[in-house]
């Protein structure tokens, strides 16, 4: 998967703040590649550089376009976003279904989101340019959705996709292998059998009970360094303790 194969295009925006948010938007997710099909509006004027803030370098290579199929040109897979579902509507896809569908068609060449206008969306004709039909879904008594807004929910699917996909949950951590998770069982179970905390005739009963604890933590490789850096402590006390105490067991 490639984030940099996946453009972001809008076709004729309105507003200039819109623009900017989508900017600032598409650097907060990984994305840079903003194609702008025949903008109403100056793209590079105050209120958008402001609205997209430290991604102001993107706003300004923002590249413009006639058509939609000027812009889609060298893409393979385009998704559209619309509510007018009509004769197509067993063909739509939600943002997390759309997001692992395009990230998987980057391996083999560019794909696109492909936002309409904010007061009419995307025509019939440019739905037909697109592979892809998607839908947000939200609430009959308002369904249409800021233009930055919607960018934004598709594009958070597409990072959570793309971190899923990397071997990461979805808060972004990764989990440490179970050969490193097993080591740092077994030197827990050596530890606390040391110090008497587990029945040396069955050390594993107690044991099993941290296991499911710890998995259900998902431990990351520094979770794991940490808590083996804590049994080395215990380790290290109960050798000094040993040393205080005479050959009979009693302190000196």
């Amino acid at each position: 998967m490639n984030l940099e194969n996946m453009a972001v295009v809008l076709v004729e925006p309105q507003g200039p703040l819109n623009i900017g948010s989508v900017c600032r938007v598409m650097m907060n997710f990984g994305l840079s590649d903003l194609r702008l099909v025949n903008p109403a509006t100056d793209h590079l004027v105050d209120d958008a550089r402001r609205m997209a803030v430290k991604a102001t370098p993107l706003l300004e290579g923002a590249r413009l376009y006639a058509s939609l199929g000027e812009a889609l040109a060298d893409c393979h897979l385009a998704a559209g976003t619309t509510r007018r579902f009509g004769k197509y509507r067993e063909d739509f896809l939600h943002p997390d279904d759309a997001a692992a569908t395009l990230l998987e068609a980057t391996f083999h060449g560019r794909v696109a989101w492909v936002f309409g206008r904010e007061d009419k969306g995307l025509t019939t004709a440019e739905l037909e340019m697109c592979q892809r039909f998607i839908t947000i879904p939200t609430m009959d008594e308002c369904p249409s959705m800021n233009l930055a807004q919607a960018v934004a929910v598709c594009l958070y699917e597409t990072a959570r996709a793309f971190g899923a996909a990397r071997g990461k949950t979805a808060g972004q951590r990764k989990v440490a292998s179970i050969a490193s998770q097993e080591a740092m069982f077994g030197h827990m179970r050596s530890t606390l059998l040391d110090i008497g905390y587990l029945d040396p005739q069955n050390p594993d009963h107690i044991l099993r009970s941290y296991r499911r604890i710890f998995s259900r933590a998902g431990l990351t490789d520094r979770e794991v360094r940490i808590l083996r850096g804590l049994w080395s402590r215990i380790d290290w006390v109960e050798g000094e303790r040993r040393k205080g105490q005479g050959n009979d067991g009693t302190d000196h």
